[in-house]
């Protein structure tokens, strides 16, 4: 690991707890996370989605390690800014494999992670808290191994998956986030979480940073400002926005023989330019 690394981790940890919102535009290739940089954005977070679905598998523990490091390598060797990957569960099933993965995604060079606390299964939908924060420790111990201050944003699913009722939605989710946070993680990812009331309330019953999934019917930026919140991302919406604009143009192609929708895209000396 090297000083330039550590340098991003504490600048990454610093972003969160600037008074601003952290906006992420998730990333989930080099291309994405190179445009990002260049529209103004501060760091990089890829969506575990994206990245699945750009390299041929489902989200949901699909992906095999091995290809998600490789990609987060490639988009830390494109960028100057910090990168957090999105490592969907740990890719592994004991803290072990968890701590496996980070020493591997820290090898890549990125400088934070998101970790799910929910099955790709909605048989059982999130794991035991204590399991869990096992495996949060199991990350924090091999960040501090390898001397890097890694952000891990530990995920509460509750909201998500819509565990427990209205009335015991927030405490449930409070309790597994203290856990979480006693174990090692930095901040707290709550999506599915969209009344400002809800979120505000998460804010302050939390002591650390927040994050909330955001998109269309969610708060503004500048609403989730207002009542605290430290980070805001886009998940997987603007891949899925990617890819639906390809079926659209490939519908109107084959149907009407015209190539309006493409209208709009960047051109190629601006994407060529990044690389």
């Amino acid at each position: 690991m090297t000083k330039k690394q550590q340098d991003h981790a504490l600048r990454f940890h610093e972003l969160h707890t600037s008074g601003t919102v952290l906006a992420l535009a998730n990333a989930w290739d080099v291309a994405s996370a190179c445009v990002t940089v260049a529209a103004g954005a501060k760091a990089v977070a890829t969506t575990s989605s994206g990245v699945a679905w750009s390299l041929g598998a489902r989200d949901g523990d699909a992906l095999d390690r091995e290809a998600a490091v490789g990609l987060i390598a490639r988009v830390c060797a494109a960028v100057d800014v910090p990168v957090t990957a999105d490592i969907e569960t740990g890719f592994g099933d004991t803290p072990h494999d968890v701590a496996e993965t980070v020493r591997a995604v820290l090898a890549a060079g990125a400088v934070g992670v998101n970790i799910e606390d929910s099955f790709a299964s909605d048989d059982s939908p999130l794991r035991d808290i204590a399991a869990q924060s096992e495996r949060y420790a199991a990350a924090r111990a091999a960040a501090d191994d390898a001397g890097i201050s890694l952000f891990i944003n530990a995920r509460v699913d509750t909201f998500l998956r819509s565990v427990g009722n209205e009335d015991t939605r927030v405490a449930l989710t409070v309790e597994r986030a203290h856990a979480y946070l006693a174990a090692g993680a930095s901040g707290i990812f709550v999506p599915g979480a969209r009344d400002l009331a809800t979120i505000k309330t998460l804010v302050a019953e939390i002591p650390a940073p927040l994050n909330i999934m955001v998109g269309p019917g969610v708060p503004s930026v500048p609403e989730l400002a207002g009542v605290g919140v430290a980070r805001a991302s886009l998940g997987g919406a603007i891949a899925e926005a990617a890819y639906g604009l390809a079926r659209r143009a490939t519908e109107e192609l084959l149907t009407t023989g015209t190539y309006e929708s493409v209208r709009g895209g960047l051109t190629w000396p601006e994407l060529n330019a990044l690389f």
